[in-house]
């Protein structure tokens, strides 16, 4: 890519995060409500609840400009990937780290590919629940990523965020959304503690986002 065009590409990845980040404020007025952390420079992987395929921009618009232009959503290949349109708005127009979840190839590791990112000194948004949640349950089960990501990098901040509301702004199926208002409940960083084992610092993890949930009487 010569010059101009890594130009133009970086302009057009800063106008679509500074249209949409104006968007989910204009539809949603989301708020940040920082609850133990406070807006950082710091290198951060941000860990989210997931229902919706506008989580990460509603999480992404609660960041200053400067911190969004680093901070990158891990998403899902199979579906980002799938076909060319798909991949060049979640790579080119959004920056999204693309993972594949049944890789086979030492290339396709997701925790080496979002170790690279990291070693950029770039930020993380995870959903550790792995994939949507379309179930009755406020939160799934965490998977292994949290963990591991914070085992090798163990000076990158893990900070919680609840996402409220999101899947009824944006429901499964749906492109256009409703306007409803949102809010982003950033909590305190949380770290694995001295000879925590994988499993207990995953339940300490997950209990610690879902008492975020501002409305815990209600499904987000």
């Amino acid at each position: 890519m010569n010059k101009l065009s890594l130009n133009t590409f970086t302009l057009l990845q800063t106008v679509t995060s500074v249209g949409l980040s104006a968007l989910a404020r204009m539809v949603t007025g989301v708020r940040p409500i920082w609850n133990g952390s406070l807006p950082s420079d710091r290198q951060r992987i941000y860990f989210a609840n997931h229902t919706s395929h506008g989580d990460f921009i509603l999480l992404s618009a609660c960041l200053s400009e400067r911190e969004r232009a680093i901070t990158h959503a891990v998403a899902a290949g199979e579906y980002w990937g799938k076909s060319r349109l798909r991949r060049f708005i979640a790579q080119d127009m959004l920056s999204s780290v693309l993972i594949n979840r049944q890789w086979t190839k030492p290339e396709e590791n997701p925790i080496e590919i979002m170790l690279s990112v990291l070693d950029q000194g770039h930020s993380l948004i995870l959903f550790p629940e792995g994939t949507r949640n379309m179930t009755e349950e406020p939160l799934l089960a965490f998977r292994s990523g949290l963990y591991n990501l914070s085992m090798a990098r163990p000076q990158v901040e893990l900070i919680p965020c609840w996402i409220e509301n999101m899947s009824r702004v944006l429901p499964k199926g749906q492109f256009l959304p409703v306007p409803l208002l949102c809010r982003v409940v950033f909590g305190a960083p949380v770290a694995v503690g001295p000879g925590e084992e994988r499993r207990a610092f995953l339940e300490r993890a997950h209990a610690t986002l879902l008492a975020l949930n501002p409305r815990p009487e209600r499904d987000d």
